[in-house]
């Protein structure tokens, strides 16, 4: 790679640093979760209870919920902790992530991950807030209410902590719709008039996620597809806004550079705006400016114009072997011709057997 397709400010990392960085982002990472494991497994027992109380207010008088394995009593809440650990430790680890990749950014780009690292995470911890006060008890008491006369509910205690965190992390993944918006409209990838056109794919698409992440009920279906499809709305509707305030900027950039050009050079301004003006009218408003193309890529950009050249001579090369091909073809077409032609004079001047003989040949009856 060379110096120029680097970020500014940067230099070249080799292949051991980088993964020097890597196992160090990896160690903090776990070392983070480790520490969280310590600290709650000791109220293990508490989180449980607190995490269960949604459904055991809905189960039936004199039943609680059982334990059917053998080793449930103590894996379960381990299980439990170990979870809420790595729930609680998902900003430090999206840090991580971050300050790995981070010497790969812009300035420009790097500007977006703080913003970004507070959002999805306070969006990731509303949904599972969304799912535990809303969700859960709509779900349990309509579940609850369903179940025949002469069954007694007695859940499992592995059995609901698998479906809680199942829940927990879906509807967390779910309210991240709003940052994935976002992120499409200000890498220029997707236009918020095409995403305002695909809104009725994005609705179906809400209910089949739904669907398929949540019990077979109507209900917590429909409580995950609707967040689902408003968080989508509002992320057409943020995302609008900051595309209209940095097109806003952009222009009173250019505006800026022009009039500082014009003081420069007061006799040619006027040639200089007239020249500029029908650019300025024809400006896609979703092309990316000058300014935020870069060398990153230079080496591959050499790479392609190299392979294009090879393709270029390859082709050449081939259509030189065609056009020998078709002469060969040819040559051997009129020799073959030739020697038809020569085969068919033969024949013709060969006398031919079949004329009749003479009738003086012939005995005639007097001469036997």
């Amino acid at each position: 790679m060379s110096q120029s397709a680097l970020p500014p400010n940067d230099q070249e990392m080799t292949l051991v640093q980088h993964l020097l960085e890597f196992r160090n982002s990896v160690t903090k990472g776990i070392l983070a979760i480790l520490v969280l494991f310590v600290i709650l497994f000791p109220f293990a027992n508490d989180l449980y209870l607190y995490i269960s109380e949604p459904l055991s207010r809905f189960l039936p008088e004199g039943t609680s919920m059982i334990a059917t394995g053998v080793a449930s009593p103590f894996l379960t809440p381990f299980k439990l902790s170990l979870v809420l650990a790595i729930y609680l430790a998902m900003p430090f680890l999206l840090f991580q992530v971050w300050s790995f990749i981070a010497p790969a950014l812009y300035h420009h780009e790097k500007q977006l991950v703080g913003p970004l690292l507070f959002f999805s995470s306070f969006l990731f911890y509303a949904g599972g807030a969304f799912a535990y006060y809303v969700v859960f008890p709509l779900v349990f008491g309509f579940l609850s209410t369903a179940a025949p006369e002469g069954v007694t509910v007695a859940t499992d205690i592995s059995l609901y902590l698998d479906f809680v965190i199942k829940m927990f992390f879906a509807f967390g993944i779910a309210f991240e719709v709003p940052i994935v918006v976002v992120l499409l409209i200000l890498t220029r990838m997707v236009s918020p008039q095409k995403l305002s056109h695909a809104r009725p794919y994005v609705v179906v698409g809400a209910f089949v996620i739904g669907m398929l992440l949540t019990p077979p009920d109507i209900v917590s279906q429909t409580l995950l597809a609707i967040p689902m499809w408003l968080l989508y709305e509002a992320g057409i509707i943020v995302g609008s806004a900051v595309q209209k305030a940095r097109r806003r900027k952009d222009e009173e950039d250019t505006n800026e550079e022009e009039n500082d050009t014009a003081k420069q050079n007061p006799t040619n301004s006027g040639q200089s705006n007239d020249k500029a003006s029908p650019a300025s009218d024809e400006t896609d408003p979703y092309a990316i400016p000058e300014e935020d193309f870069d060398n990153r890529y230079a080496d591959q950009l050499e790479d392609d114009e190299d392979w294009d050249k090879a393709f270029d001579e390859i082709d050449s090369e081939f259509s030189i072997l065609e056009q020998e091909y078709k002469k060969r073809k040819e040559a051997e077409q009129a020799e073959k011709d030739a020697q038809n032609k020569e085969a068919k004079k033969e024949d013709d001047d060969l006398p031919s057997d079949s004329t009749p003989k003479d009738s003086s040949d012939k005995p005639s009856k007097s001469d036997k």
